[in-house]
C-alpha cells in the first residue's frame, strides 16, 4: 500500500494493524510504525529499491508468504515483472534452486492474478 506525501513521492505504509490488530497489536504497532513509516521511508533508498532487495531476500529465505505481498508493493513501487523475474532468477543460483523455482511460482500466480 503506499500513500502520496506533498512532495509526490511514494510514501511506504503497512497495513499490519487491519490485518492482526486485534490479535497481536504490538506486532501490527511495531510493522505499521517502525518496519513501514520509519524504515521503508528513508532517504538512503528508494522504494523501488527496497522492494527489490526485500524481493530477492524473501525469495532467496524461501517466506513464500511474505513474498506474495512484497511481490505486489513492488510492482506498486516501480518494479516491472521482468525486472522481478531477473532477480528470482539470479536468487535460484545463489540461494538454490527449489527457493528460485518456489519464488517463480510465486510470482507467476501474483502476476497472473493482477
Amino acid at each position: 500500500m503506499t500513500d502520496t506525501n506533498t512532495n509526490e513521492t511514494p510514501k511506504q505504509v503497512g497495513g499490519a494493524r487491519n490485518m492482526l490488530g486485534d490479535f497481536a497489536p504490538k506486532l501490527a504497532e511495531l510493522t505499521d510504525d517502525v518496519l513501514f513509516d520509519d524504515f521503508w521511508n528513508r532517504p538512503e533508498l528508494s522504494a523501488r529499491d527496497r522492494s527489490l532487495v526485500t524481493i530477492a531476500v524473501l525469495a532467496a529465505n524461501g517466506d513464500l508468504d511474505q513474498l506474495t505481498f512484497h511481490l505486489s508493493r513492488g510492482l506498486n513501487n516501480g518494479l516491472t515483472q521482468d525486472e522481478i523475474k531477473e532477480a528470482i532468477t539470479q536468487v535460484a543460483f545463489y540461494a538454490g534452486w527449489p527457493k528460485g523455482m518456489g519464488a517463480m511460482n510465486t510470482a507467476k500466480r501474483v502476476f497472473t492474478e493482477n
